[in-house]
C-alpha cells in the first residue's frame, strides 16, 4: 500500500467517529490576520561549490575553453601532433591560444580532444552547437574535423557523430557548427583534427581559440545559457530572492582571488578565467582543474533571477580575504582610500543592474549584452561570513558611502559564520549600530541543533534590522547527506521561521548543487551528473514552503490531549508535532503546515476559528520521510517526493493521521 492510500484509509477510520480521539490539536484563527509574509522569504543561495557553474548549471560542455588554466594551459586537453600555446591571442584577458600545425606526414596527426567535466554528456537526437574562434596565420585554407568521441567503446569507430569547418581568414573570426548525438552518453570526449577538406591529415596551420561547445536547448534558448534540466528546477522551486554569487568565493584565498563582478560582464570570450575558491580548500576532496570561467557571470545571474521570478540579491566583497584562510592578514586598508575600488563595486552594480543605459556607463554595458530595461535590483550584501572589529570597520566606511549614492537599496550585514556565540551577539550589535536593513545569519548544524532551537526566532527584538537566514540546513552526526531523515527537521524548523514573518524577511538553503563525480560538501539542495538530476527530498521540503508562501501569518495555538493551548508549539509535551498557517489573501486560501518528527502515527486535529464557511474537503500534500536514509539519486526513480490526496473538513474540523515523520500542507480554498 503506498504512502497516499495509507493516509486515505487512516482518515476514513477516525472520520467515522463522533469527535476526534485524544490528540494533538492545532487552531487555527483566521479572523486575527498576522504579519505580512515578504515575498522574499523563501528562497535560493548559489555558490560556485561542487562545480555548480562550470560543469553544472552553466550550459559550457568544454573544460578550459580559452587555455587560461594555470600552470598547465591544456588542462583538460590532450593534445597530439604539433601544438603550440602561444599567448598574442584576440582576447586581451584571455591572450592564450593554440596554434595546430601540419604534422609533416599524410599518416601524422595534429589536434586536440577535450575531456569535458567528468566526461562530456549527450543525448540522443539532441543538437550542440560547436564554436570556435580561428585564423589561417599563412591565409592558407585549412579544416577542422570535429569529433563526438567515445573511447571506451569497443565498436570499431571512436566517433560516432562528426562535422566540418572551414577556416579561410588570416583575421581572427568565430566559426560554428551544430552537431546532432546519435546515442545518449554520459562521458563523451570533443576531437579535432586539423585537415583539408577530404579529410586528409592538415598540410598547413591554423590558430583555434575558445572552443566551445554548447546544447542548443538551453534555458529559454539562451546562446551563452543555463543547462535546461537544471535551471527548470530552480523555476520549478518558485523561490522569492535569489542570492549569489556566494558565499566564500566573494572573499577568496586571497583578495586578488576574490569573485569580482566587473571581469564577469561583457563578452564571454574576453572575461577573465578565475581560480575557484574551493579548488584546494579540502585536500581530501582536491580538484586542481576547479577554475571559473566566468562565463555564468553577474549579467546571467540577474537574467536568471528575472527569468525563475526571483528578486536578486548579489554579495559583493567588503575588502577582505577569507578570514578563516587569512586571519588579519590579506585585508584592504580600513580607510576610505584603501576600501575605494570596493566602495565603486557596490555603487556600479546598482547602476549595471538598474541605471539608465544613456547616461550611465554600467547601465549602458547591461543594454548592450541584451537587457536595456533595468534589472529593479532592491536589496546588496556587502560582505559574506566575517566577524569582529576587522568586518565592522569596514562595512562602517563602505555602507553610508553606498547609501549616499543609492538610498533606496537595502543593505544586509552579516553576524558571522556562527549562530550562537560571542561572534554572533557581538556581530549583531554591530548590525544594530550600522542600521543594516537585514543581518544574514548562518547555521550548518546536525538534527539536535535543530531540536533545541526550533523556537529560534519568537524571542527576537522586534526593533532594528531584520533577518535573513543566509545559509543554512540539517544533517545527522555522521551523515552528512541529503537523507530524508533530516529533512523533516528542516520543515519542523521552517515553521518557525513562518509564524516569525514579521522578523525573519528571507531564508535560502544552501549549498545549493552538487555534481555526483565533483562534490566537496553536502547535504546539498539537488544533485546531478552529466545527464540527469535528482531533487532531494530537501528540494520538496523547500519546494512546498515556497508554493505554499500565503501573504499573511495565521495565528496558531497548539493543545496536547486536553491540555490549555499553547502559543508556542515547541513547548514540551507537544509529541513532536510542530505546525505553522498562513492565509493567502491572492488565493483566497487557508494553508495549514504540520510536521510529525516522531517515528509514531499521530492523530491530529486542526481547527478553523473566524470562518464563515469552509468547504467540505481540503488538499492534503504529504512527504513521507519515514524511510530514514532515502536518498533520491540522479538518474533513478525518487523514493522522496510529495503526493496529493483530499481529506474532509467536518464542522469546521479537519481529523486526520499524521504519518510518522511526515510533513503534510493542508490547503483550503474558500
Amino acid at each position: 500500500m503506498n504512502f497516499r492510500q495509507t493516509l486515505l484509509t487512516a482518515f476514513m477510520a477516525v472520520s467515522t467517529l463522533p469527535v476526534c480521539a485524544q490528540q494533538t490539536v492545532i487552531s487555527v484563527n483566521a479572523k486575527k490576520v498576522g504579519a505580512p509574509i515578504q515575498p522574499t522569504q523563501w528562497g535560493i543561495f548559489f555558490e560556485d561549490i561542487n562545480f555548480a557553474a562550470d560543469g553544472g548549471l552553466y550550459g559550457e560542455l568544454v573544460k578550459n575553453r580559452s587555455f587560461e588554466f594555470t600552470p598547465d594551459h591544456l588542462m583538460g586537453w590532450e593534445a597530439f601532433g604539433k601544438v603550440e600555446v602561444l599567448n598574442d591571442g584576440p582576447f586581451e584577458r584571455n591572450p592564450h591560444y593554440v596554434r595546430l600545425s601540419s604534422a609533416g606526414h599524410r599518416d601524422l596527426w595534429t589536434g586536440l580532444q577535450n575531456e569535458g567535466f567528468f566526461g562530456i554528456g549527450l543525448t540522443k537526437d539532441a543538437e550542440y552547437r560547436f564554436s570556435v574562434w580561428a585564423r589561417v596565420p599563412d591565409g592558407k585554407e585549412q579544416y577542422l574535423w570535429i569529433q563526438f568521441v567515445d573511447q571506451t567503446t569497443m565498436d570499431e569507430h571512436q566517433e560516432f557523430a562528426q562535422a566540418q569547418l572551414k577556416v579561410n581568414s588570416k583575421e581572427w573570426k568565430k566559426y560554428t557548427v551544430n552537431i546532432k548525438s546519435p546515442r545518449t552518453i554520459a562521458r563523451a570526449q570533443l576531437r579535432f583534427f586539423l585537415c583539408d577538406e577530404k579529410h586528409k591529415s592538415g598540410s598547413g596551420v591554423m590558430d583555434v581559440e575558445h572552443v566551445s561547445l554548447f546544447p542548443v536547448d538551453t534555458y529559454k534558448g539562451h546562446e551563452n545559457g543555463m543547462r535546461r534540466d537544471v535551471a527548470q528546477a530552480l523555476e520549478d522551486l518558485h523561490p522569492g530572492v535569489f542570492r549569489f554569487p556566494g558565499g566564500c568565493i566573494v572573499e577568496g584565498t586571497t583578495l586578488d582571488l576574490r569573485y569580482q563582478w566587473k571581469n564577469t560582464i561583457g563578452p564571454v570570450e574576453n572575461r577573465p578565467i578565475n581560480k575557484n575558491r574551493w579548488e584546494n580548500t579540502f585536500t581530501y576532496r582536491y580538484y586542481a582543474d576547479y577554475f571559473q570561467s566566468y562565463g555564468l557571470g553577474f549579467f546571467e545571474y540577474f537574467q536568471l533571477a528575472e527569468e525563475i521570478g526571483a528578486e536578486p540579491l548579489p554579495v559583493l566583497n567588503v575588502g577582505m580575504a577569507c578570514q578563516f584562510q587569512n586571519g588579519e592578514d590579506a585585508h584592504a586598508p580600513a580607510s576610505k582610500e584603501g576600501l575605494q575600488q570596493f566602495i565603486d563595486d557596490c555603487i556600479d552594480i546598482i547602476d549595471f543592474a538598474n541605471g539608465d543605459p544613456a547616461t550611465n556607463k554600467w547601465a549602458k554595458i547591461r543594454a548592450e549584452m541584451g537587457h536595456p530595461e533595468p534589472f529593479n535590483l532592491k536589496f546588496l550584501a556587502i560582505g559574506n561570513e566575517q566577524w569582529e572589529k576587522p568586518y565592522y570597520d569596514r562595512l562602517a566606511i563602505i555602507a553610508p558611502e553606498v547609501r549616499k549614492a543609492h538610498p533606496e537599496i537595502k543593505l544586509i550585514g552579516t553576524s558571522g559564520p556562527n549562530a550562537e556565540d560571542d561572534w554572533f551577539r557581538h556581530g549583531w550589535d554591530a548590525m544594530r549600530r550600522l542600521k543594516a536593513d537585514l543581518v544574514d545569519e548562518h547555521y550548518y548544524r546536525n538534527i539536535d541543533w535543530y531540536k533545541n532551537w526550533m523556537n529560534r526566532y519568537d524571542t527576537y527584538d522586534r526593533k532594528g534590522p531584520k533577518v535573513f537566514a543566509g545559509e543554512w540546513a540539517c544533517h545527522d552526526s555522521g551523515k552528512k547527506w541529503n537523507h530524508a531523515g533530516a529533512s523533516i527537521y528542516e520543515a519542523a524548523f521552517m515553521t518557525n521561521i513562518e509564524r516569525n514573518a514579521d522578523i525573519v524577511h528571507m531564508a535560502t538553503y544552501a549549498p545549493l548543487f552538487a555534481h555526483v563525480d565533483g562534490w566537496q560538501w553536502r547535504p546539498d539542495l539537488i544533485w546531478y551528473d552529466n545527464l540527469n538530476i535528482a531533487r532531494t527530498a530537501s528540494y520538496y521540503v523547500q519546494q512546498l514552503y515556497m508554493l505554499n508562501r500565503g501573504t499573511n501569518v495565521l495565528p496558531t495555538q497548539l493543545s496536547i490531549n486536553g491540555s490549555a493551548p499553547s502559543a508556542n508549539p515547541v513547548e514540551k509535551g507537544q509529541d513532536g508535532i510542530f505546525a505553522s498557517s498562513v492565509i493567502d489573501k491572492q488565493k483566497n486560501q487557508i494553508i495549514v503546515k504540520v510536521i510529525n518528527t516522531t517515528d509514531s502515527v499521530q492523530p491530529v486535529s486542526i481547527e478553523f476559528k473566524g470562518v464563515k464557511k469552509l468547504p467540505s474537503t481540503a488538499e492534503a500534500i504529504s512527504l513521507d520521510c519515514s524511510d530514514y536514509d532515502a536518498e533520491n539519486v540522479p538518474g533513478k526513480a525518487e523514493r522522496v517526493k510529495p503526493e496529493t490526496s483530499l481529506v474532509s473538513i467536518d464542522a469546521s474540523t479537519i481529523c486526520a493521521i499524521q504519518a510518522a515523520k511526515t510533513f503534510t500542507v493542508y490547503r483550503i480554498q474558500l
